[in-house]
């Protein structure tokens, strides 16, 4: 009896021990955006971070995402949080951020700067993170000359900081009534479908 009872023990005691393992196994994927991070207009189980979790689930990949997406940030609003995200360790940071900052015709280069301090003080505190950076356009109303070297921002983030880059975030997307809310800027339930695709095909490469 007392041979059983100390097989019993030791099984579950060894549950135990894998259980916190695999906990402190698990890696973090941290998404830090605006409002299409944030999945405006809809329940953020259904925003495009979430979709991702789901991907993950499904590969039975030891990865936990967290949605780190505020509506109405700019990059300057992103510098100024990017600490206070950073409270737990993180393997993949994904950055979307600008967008805000094109729309309101912000100079090109205070967002080039800011993306690229965020950028240094995530891997100032974990060197060994994986960075992808989502590239984002801005209509071309704001001019062709800004809009085109606004494009170039993201690129060449990426060349910079040996990231990933996702080349348009909004691909398949933008300017589609269908996939968008009344507000022609924000995608509906299958235009975040399309959006967690497209992150996924690059993020896939790096898990």
């Amino acid at each position: 009896m007392k041979k059983i009872l100390y097989t019993g023990f030791g099984f579950i005691l060894l549950l135990c021990i894998n259980s916190l393992q695999a906990q402190s196994e698990k890696k973090y994927i941290l998404f830090f955006g605006n409002s299409l991070t944030a999945g405006y207009g809809l329940d953020p189980d259904l925003a495009f971070p979430n979709l991702i979790q789901l991907k993950l689930d499904d590969q039975k990949a030891n990865y936990m995402v967290i949605n780190a997406g505020l509506s109405g940030e700019t990059s300057a609003g992103g510098l100024n949080r990017i600490d206070w995200v950073m409270s737990q360790p993180i393997d993949i940071f994904i950055l979307e951020l600008g967008a805000n900052d094109g729309l309101r015709g912000l100079p090109l280069e205070s967002t080039r700067k800011n993306l690229q301090n965020i950028l240094d003080r995530v891997r100032q505190k974990y060197p060994n993170v994986k960075l992808v950076i989502a590239g984002m356009m801005v209509p071309p109303n704001m001019g062709e000359e800004y809009s085109n070297e606004f494009i170039k921002i993201y690129p060449e983030l990426a060349k910079n900081n040996k990231a990933e880059l996702i080349p348009f975030l909004l691909d398949g997307v933008a300017g589609n009534p269908d996939l968008n809310l009344a507000d022609g800027i924000h995608p509906n339930v299958e235009g975040q479908k399309i959006v967690a695709d497209n992150v996924w095909s690059v993020l896939k490469k790096i898990l």
